[in-house]
């Protein structure tokens, strides 16, 4: 069965430069280290049409996980919902356990003195209106619920946008969901340094690693730190069934670029080691 996972981060204003989009890159690593595939990343404006539209596309490709993040909110612009809802042919409707859970913030907002009424205007009511048949994600940090929605074989997760909001509620209640759909499955990686030898020299010995070694990944990253000696980043990484054989992959792979490398006349000056998950 497959795991991957697409992630779709609305927001308008990620895509002026207003706001960078940590949220991706947080949701990836996470989520990789679970030992899951992001497939693809996607960034939508605010408009419900286009919302739609991404849902759509990407159920076409039959991912087992849709994440999306940003605009659960009260305001105008907060229309993730309303676009789920479209995509999959669905009204919106209050649900009374969002509305539960709602109200129970604002009552506690109230006691700490942080709110002066407890009343549902339209905007609180607002995020409690879900696509028909979803359900609710306890937001432990905020008032906007995340949503989880069951469609064919795919399962949609909108979160928050506001980050410390959305991974808490991913940490709570989607890695369970998540670890379940990865198995036994864990994901390793290493990084070398290396030093006195050109990108565009090392670029035909990963190609021939990851040929020997069809099943590591390997990537390089220069670092432009002004020194006039060549300095590279290469990231080694898999995906396995247990512990063991993620390592032993990552090991041989090591071994092999480790030593063409020296070929080369490069020097390996680190190695980290990143814990397996």
């Amino acid at each position: 069965m497959s795991t991957s996972i697409e992630i779709i981060c609305i927001g308008t204003e990620l895509l002026i430069g207003k706001t960078l989009n940590t949220n991706a890159l947080w949701l990836a690593k996470r989520i990789t280290s679970l030992g899951l595939n992001i497939r693809r990343i996607t960034t939508v404006h605010d408009e419900i049409s286009e919302i739609s539209q991404t849902i759509q596309e990407t159920l076409h490709r039959k991912p087992v996980f849709i994440i999306t993040c940003g605009g659960l909110g009260p305001t105008f612009d907060d229309k993730t919902l309303e676009g789920i809802a479209r995509a999959l042919g669905r009204q919106t409707e209050i649900n009374k356990d969002a509305l539960k859970m709602i109200e129970e913030k604002y009552e506690r907002y109230l006691k700490e003195g942080i709110i002066e009424k407890t009343e549902l205007t339209p905007p609180r009511i607002k995020m409690a209106k879900l696509p028909e048949g979803a359900k609710p994600l306890f937001n432990p940090v905020g008032t906007a619920p995340g949503v989880i929605i069951k469609q064919a074989d795919t399962t949609i997760i909108a979160l928050p946008g506001v980050p410390a909001e959305m991974m808490a509620i991913f940490e709570d209640s989607v890695v369970p969901l998540l670890k379940a759909a990865a198995g036994d499955k864990i994901f390793f990686e290493t990084s070398l340094d290396v030093r006195e030898v050109m990108e565009s020299d090392i670029a035909p010995l990963i190609d021939r690693v990851m040929h020997d070694n069809p099943y590591i990944y390997v990537k390089s990253h220069p670092s432009h730190t002004g020194e006039k000696v060549p300095r590279l980043e290469l990231h080694l990484s898999t995906t396995a069934e247990n512990s063991n054989t993620a390592k032993n992959r990552v090991s041989r792979a090591l071994i092999q670029l480790s030593e063409l490398i020296k070929q080369k006349g490069g020097k390996i000056k680190g190695l980290k080691a990143k814990p397996i998950s």
